[in-house]
């Protein structure tokens, strides 16, 4: 069973060519906010935290897995084109550097979150609480992964996971509750 993606209830699309455009215009606005996501530090301990993975999940909870993982897709080609999209600039050989392995995550944690919603997983704040802890999931395993090929675990867990635990913990509840404000305004629209 598929369910229908918070994008499609509050934007219908009439058509084929209204998909397509549609997709574009939703693509480019996320790739946009994606962009913004990575500038904006927040003070944290121990370490300051963009709000970008959080972004991700959420794109790939509201826009559906195809379109979620198409609109992170977009942002990484712009990143690669040298586009300074990232939180520290942009280009293939940031892309290859430590943060290749999140990157790498980004468009997978887009892909399933969006998968869980559509089968239904988001209609509760507990089922999407699991969803966006899964999504973090993807992004941490080729994130810790990448790193440990680059410096070994013991130096990948105490650098690239160990410092973000809490603000995971934060952008996961965040995520999940506004993912679910944005849901029940559209249930009432709707109605």
């Amino acid at each position: 069973m598929t369910v229908s993606t918070l994008a499609g209830t509050l934007w219908p699309s009439r058509g084929r060519a209204d998909s397509l455009l549609k997709s574009a215009i939703l693509a480019v606005a996320g790739s946009l906010l994606l962009t913004l996501s990575a500038k904006v530090q927040v003070p944290f301990y121990p370490v300051p935290m963009t709000m970008q993975s959080m972004v991700v999940l959420m794109l790939g909870a509201a826009y559906g897995s195809r379109l979620g993982a198409a609109t992170v897709g977009l942002y990484l080609l712009q990143g690669a084109f040298g586009l300074p999209v990232f939180a520290a600039g942009g280009g293939l050989a940031y892309m290859a550097g430590p943060t290749a392995g999140y990157l790498a995550g980004f468009l997978a944690a887009a892909f399933v979150t969006g998968a869980l919603v559509e089968r239904g997983f988001g209609r509760s704040l507990l089922g999407l609480l699991a969803v966006m802890a899964i999504g973090h999931a993807a992004i941490f395993a080729p994130g810790f992964a990448w790193l440990a090929g680059l410096f070994g675990a013991e130096k990948a867990w105490a650098a690239g996971v160990a410092p973000f635990w809490a603000a995971t913990l934060l952008k996961t509840g965040l995520g999940a509750a506004l993912t679910l404000g944005l849901v029940t305004v559209a249930a009432r629209r709707e109605a």
